[in-house]
C-alpha cells in the first residue's frame, strides 16, 4: 500500500498497490482470505483505490465508502489522491480543536480556512487557490457523505473560488510564453544567450514539454501521458498534425482530437533522440528497468491505435490505446537490442517515467528563476498555457471568419453563426471542451472538425505574435514579453 504525507498528522491516507507481492493478512483474519490481496479484492476494494485509517489505527467506514463509491470511481486518479489528502488534512484540523467529522460546522470550515491560508503559526500556509481545491473536495465528501449518515455541509456556504475564477485567468501571449520559456525552462540570459550561470540540466526536455501545453492545448495530466508510440509521423509540408487523446486519459474519460503544430513535434523527436535517449542509457545500464515492480512487456505495437502485450501466461492480447490510462502506461515497456526501454514519452533524469506532478515543480522552478531576474509579476503555471492557446487561437479565428464574412450582411452574419457556431465553436474544439447540448455534440460535430481543419490552413504561416502583440498590449491580464516593453 502507498501512503501520502498529510504533515505529521495523526489521520492518514493510503492506496491499495494490489500489483505488490501478495502479504499475510492481519493477525486473527486468515480465516477470511489466504492473503491481503484476495481479503482486499473479497470487501470491495479495488487497485489504486485511496483509504483512511484514524488515530486508533482503524478506518471510518463512512469515509471510506466515499472513496469507494462509484462517484469517486469514475474521477481520474489524480482527482482520488487530492481528494484523500484534502479530507485527511481536515480530519486532522478537526483532531486538533477536539471535534469529530460528523459535528463539523460552518465556524469550523472558516477556522480550518483561516489556519490553511492566513495563520501565521501555520508554517506551510498555501496559496488561496490551493485552498480552494480543498474546499470543493470537502464539499463534494459532505455532500455525498450527508445525504447518506444525515450529516450536515460545514463547507456549503463557504467561497470555493469558482465565483472568481474568471477573474482569476492569466494569459500569456506568443511572444509571451517564448520569453518566459527561455528564461525559466532553457537557461538563457535576458540578451538570448546562454546564461553562464544556468544550472539546469533538462532544457531540452523541460522546453519541449511547455512547447507541447502551448501548441497542442491539452491538460498538463494529458499530455504527460502520451506515450512515444502516439506521436505522429513527421511528413515534409504538414503544418499540423491531428492526434488523439485516448478516453483514458483525458478528464473526465473524454478523449477527442487535438492538434499538433510541426515546431512542438519536431521539437518533441528531438528530445527522443537526444536527452530521452541518454536517460534511457543510463537507465538501462544502471539495471533500473529489470526493477521495476508490475512493468509489462509491449511485444507489438500496431500504429496509433494499439499495442499487443505479453500476458503473465505468456499469451498475447491486443489493448487499444484509448484503454490504457497514465499509470498502466508508465508500466509498459519494450525490448530493444540494448535492453528494455520505457514506452512512456516523458522520463525522470534516472530514465524513469515521469510523473505528471513532477511537472509543476517545473513550473515552480522555472518561476523562482525568472523572479530572480527581476520579473516579479512574470509568471506561467501549466494551465495558464491552455488559456493562452485558446486566446491565441481565439484571436486567430475572429480573424479568419472576418475575412470570410467581409462581404456579408450583418444579418447575414448572424445566420451563418447561428447555423456553424462562431470563434469559441473553434476554440472549444482545439481545447477538446464537451458541450452541453446533445444535439450539437452529434450533429454539428463533421462541421466542428471540418472548421479546425481550414482555420489551420488559414493559420500556418500568418504572423500571428505580431497580431497578438498589437491587439493585446495594453489588457490588464495578459502577459507579453517584458523586454520588448521595455
Amino acid at each position: 500500500m502507498s501512503t501520502v504525507d498529510v504533515g505529521g498528522g495523526r489521520w492518514n491516507a493510503y492506496r491499495y498497490d494490489l500489483k505488490r507481492q501478495r502479504g499475510p493478512v492481519p493477525e486473527g483474519c486468515g480465516r477470511f482470505a489466504a492473503d491481503l490481496v484476495s481479503w482486499v479484492l473479497a470487501l470491495g476494494g479495488v487497485d489504486g483505490q485511496w483509504f483512511l485509517i484514524g488515530p486508533d489505527g482503524r478506518p471510518d467506514l463512512r469515509v471510506n465508502a466515499f472513496f469507494s463509491s462509484a462517484k469517486m470511481r469514475g474521477r481520474t486518479a489524480r482527482t482520488n489522491r487530492d481528494y484523500a489528502y484534502s479530507v485527511c488534512l481536515w480530519l486532522n484540523f478537526l483532531l486538533s480543536v477536539g471535534r469529530c467529522w460528523w459535528e463539523a460546522t460552518e465556524d469550523d470550515a472558516r477556522e480550518f480556512q483561516f489556519w490553511r491560508v492566513t495563520d501565521p503559526r501555520n508554517p506551510r500556509r498555501v496559496q488561496r487557490s490551493s485552498f480552494y481545491r480543498d474546499a470543493a473536495g470537502l464539499k463534494t465528501f459532505y455532500r455525498w457523505v450527508g445525504c447518506r449518515f444525515q450529516v450536515v455541509n460545514p463547507f456549503e456556504e463557504l467561497e470555493t473560488g469558482r465565483g472568481r475564477k474568471q477573474e482569476d485567468v492569466k494569459w500569456l501571449d506568443p511572444d509571451g510564453y517564448a520569453r518566459w520559456r527561455d528564461l525559466g525552462l532553457r537557461g538563457l540570459d535576458t540578451d538570448g544567450r546562454e546564461d553562464a550561470t544556468w544550472g539546469g540540466r533538462n532544457e531540452q526536455r523541460d522546453g519541449a514539454f511547455a512547447d507541447g501545453l502551448y501548441g497542442t492545448g491539452l491538460r498538463l495530466s494529458e499530455w504527460a501521458s502520451v506515450v512515444a508510440p502516439e506521436l505522429p509521423e513527421e511528413a515534409r509540408g504538414r503544418g499540423y498534425y491531428t492526434c488523439a487523446l485516448a478516453d483514458a486519459c483525458a478528464k473526465g474519460g473524454f478523449g477527442h482530437a487535438y492538434w499538433m503544430p510541426r515546431a512542438v513535434l519536431s521539437g518533441v523527436l528531438s528530445y527522443v533522440e537526444g536527452a530521452r535517449a541518454r536517460a534511457v542509457r543510463r537507465a538501462q545500464a544502471a539495471g533500473r528497468y529489470d526493477r521495476v515492480a508490475g512493468r509489462q512487456l509491449a511485444a507489438s505495437v500496431e500504429g496509433r491505435r494499439s499495442v499487443v502485450l505479453e500476458t503473465g501466461s505468456g499469451e498475447r492480447e491486443t489493448t487499444a490505446w484509448n484503454d490504457l490510462d497514465p499509470a498502466a502506461r508508465r508500466l509498459l515497456f519494450r525490448r530493444t537490442r540494448q535492453g528494455l526501454e520505457p514506452l512512456a514519452l516523458w522520463l525522470n533524469e534516472d530514465g524513469l517515467p515521469r510523473d505528471a506532478h513532477g511537472w509543476h515543480h517545473t513550473f515552480e522552478v522555472a518561476n523562482l528563476r525568472i523572479a530572480s531576474l527581476g520579473f516579479e509579476d512574470f509568471r506561467c503555471t501549466p494551465h495558464m498555457l491552455r488559456h493562452s492557446l485558446a486566446l491565441k487561437w481565439y484571436a486567430i479565428a475572429k480573424l479568419v471568419q472576418a475575412r470570410r464574412l467581409g462581404h456579408l450582411s450583418r444579418e447575414e452574419t448572424r445566420d451563418f453563426r447561428e447555423q456553424f457556431g462562431d470563434h469559441w465553436h473553434l476554440v472549444q474544439t482545439m481545447l477538446g471542451h464537451r458541450r452541453v447540448e446533445t444535439t450539437k455534440n452529434v450533429y454539428l460535430e463533421p462541421f466542428r472538425n471540418l472548421e479546425v481543419e481550414l482555420l489551420l490552413r488559414h493559420a500556418d504561416g500568418f504572423p500571428v505574435e505580431r497580431f497578438m502583440a498589437d491587439v493585446f498590449a495594453d489588457h490588464p491580464r495578459v502577459r507579453t514579453d517584458p523586454l520588448a516593453v521595455r
